[in-house]
C-alpha cells in the first residue's frame, strides 16, 4: 500500500454533538470508554497497511492534536512512515478550509511532493472496520478514476446522506444529496456514501481544480466533486459487504442520539461491532491505570458493588454502587449505593454516594453529588443540561452541580 496517500478529514466542528464538542473537534470526542472516535479511522488505515498520513485539522484541535501526539508515535520516520497533522497552512488562498474537497485541494502541494499513485480521502469521525486494501483492489480491476464506499441503509435513514444510484457493474449512474424522499433499490433500501473515497491521482488533482475555480461550489466531495465527475470519469461504487452479500457495521455518531446509541450497542451480550478482534486491534493511547475495582456492600438486603452488561475502563472503582448497561471511562468513581444505568461517563467522573444517573453523557471531569439525580426528570433536566430529542441528558465537561 506504499503508492497510496491518506488523507483523514478531521476538522469537523460537530455542532450536531454539542456540548460533547464544545471544547473539542468532533474526532476527538471520548466512545467506548477507552477511545477516541478518530482511533477507529486510524486503527483501520493500520491494519490495512497504509502508512502516510495525513490529518486535517481545524475547529478546536488541541485535543485531537495531543491525543494523536501520545496515542500515534508508531510510525518509523526512517523508512518514511507517518501521521502528519495539517492544519490549513494557506498556501493556495487566504481561506480556512472551506469544505472537504477544499482542504485537500488547500494540501494539493503535499500530494504532489508525495506523488501517489491513489489518494484515499476518510472522515474522520465514523465508527467502522474497514480493510482498504480490498477497496483498492476493486478500484484497480475497474480501472477507475473514482470509487466512492457505498454502505445500505433503511428508506427511513437514507434522507440524512447523500444516496447513490449504480448500475449492475457497480458504476455510479445517479446522486441525490439528502433527498427528502429517497427512492430504494435492491430489497428496499437505499445506498449512501459512507465519506470514503479513493481516487487515482491524476483524476483528483484535476477534479480539484476545476472544483476550486468554480464560483458556486461549496467545496464538498459528496456535494460538488463526486458530482461533477460523473460525465468525464469512471465512478464506481463500492459495497461495504461481506462475501455474502451482508453489511458490514459501519455508523455515522454525528448527532447526540447517534452516538448515545453506537456506544450502547457495544454493551449487549453480543455486539454487533466486536471490540475484541485480536486481529484488527482498535489502537489508542495506553495510560498506567490501575485494573478496575468492584467493592460490594449490603443494602436493605440487597448486594451492591456491581457492573453488568458494562464497559469499565483502567482505574474505574466501583464501590458499593451498581451499575447497568453503562460505560464508563478512565478513573471513574462510582460511591456506595449509587445506581449508574444505561449512561456513558467520560473520564475522571465521579458519581455520590446514593446517587442516580440513568440514560445520561457526563462529559470529564464531572462530580455528581451524593443525593442527585440525572435522566429521571427530563422537564426539571432540560432546565439545566441539554436533553437530546431521543432523551439523552448530557452534562458538558467540567460541570458544576
Amino acid at each position: 500500500m506504499i503508492d497510496v496517500l491518506t488523507f483523514i478529514l478531521a476538522g469537523g466542528q460537530g455542532e450536531r454533538l454539542y456540548p460533547l464538542t464544545r471544547d473539542r473537534a468532533k474526532p476527538a470526542v471520548p466512545f467506548a470508554g477507552a477511545y477516541r472516535i478518530i482511533d477507529f479511522t486510524l486503527s483501520n488505515c493500520v491494519n490495512s497497511g497504509l502508512k502516510h498520513i495525513f490529518l486535517l485539522t481545524q475547529y478546536k484541535s488541541y485535543a485531537l492534536e495531543k491525543h494523536v501526539s501520545l496515542a500515534w508515535g508508531i510510525y518509523s520516520a526512517e523508512l518514511g512512515e507517518f501521521i502528519s497533522l495539517l492544519p490549513p497552512q494557506q498556501r493556495m488562498s487566504h481561506d480556512w478550509y472551506l469544505g472537504t474537497a477544499d482542504a485537500v485541494y488547500q494540501n494539493i502541494y503535499s500530494l504532489r511532493e508525495m506523488s501517489p499513485e491513489y489518494v484515499l480521502v476518510l472522515s474522520g469521525d465514523h465508527v467502522y472496520r474497514m480493510d482498504y486494501r480490498r477497496m483498492l483492489r476493486f478500484h484497480r480491476r475497474r480501472s477507475a478514476d473514482a470509487t466512492i464506499g457505498l454502505y445500505r441503509v433503511s428508506v427511513e435513514e437514507a434522507s440524512r446522506f447523500g444516496v447513490m444510484e449504480v448500475d449492475g457493474e457497480h458504476r455510479v449512474r445517479g446522486f441525490e444529496e439528502k433527498p427528502k424522499q429517497p427512492r430504494p433499490g435492491a430489497e428496499g433500501r437505499c445506498l449512501v456514501s459512507m465519506g470514503v473515497y479513493l481516487f487515482t491521482t491524476r483524476a483528483l488533482v484535476a477534479a480539484l481544480m476545476v472544483d476550486a475555480e468554480n464560483p458556486d461550489s461549496s467545496h464538498d466531495f459528496g456535494r460538488d466533486v463526486i458530482p461533477a465527475m460523473f460525465s468525464g470519469y469512471k465512478v464506481y461504487g463500492f459495497p461495504f459487504e461481506d462475501e455474502t452479500g451482508r453489511p458490514l457495521y459501519w455508523r455515522d455518531v454525528g448527532t447526540l442520539d447517534d452516538y448515545y446509541r453506537t456506544n450502547m450497542d457495544l454493551t449487549g451480550v453480543t455486539p454487533a461491532f466486536n471490540l475484541y478482534d485480536p486481529r484488527w486491534p482498535i489502537r489508542t493511547r495506553t495510560r498506567p491505570d490501575p485494573p478496575v475495582k468492584t467493592v460490594h456492600s449490603d443494602f436493605a438486603g440487597r448486594r451492591v458493588g456491581l457492573a453488568l452488561d458494562s464497559l469499565l475502563a483502567g482505574g474505574v472503582v466501583v464501590s458499593g454502587a451498581r451499575v447497568e448497561r453503562s460505560i464508563l471511562g478512565p478513573r471513574v468513581r462510582v460511591n456506595s449505593y449509587a445506581e449508574v444505568t444505561d449512561s456513558i461517563l467520560f473520564s475522571d467522573v465521579e458519581v455520590g454516594r446514593n446517587a442516580r444517573v440513568s440514560k445520561a453523557v457526563v462529559d470529564k471531569r464531572v462530580r455528581i453529588p451524593p443525593g442527585f439525580k440525572v435522566g429521571h426528570d427530563l422537564s426539571a433536566d432540560r432546565e439545566r443540561f441539554v436533553v437530546s430529542d431521543g432523551g439523552v441528558v448530557v452534562l458538558p465537561k467540567g460541570t458544576e452541580l
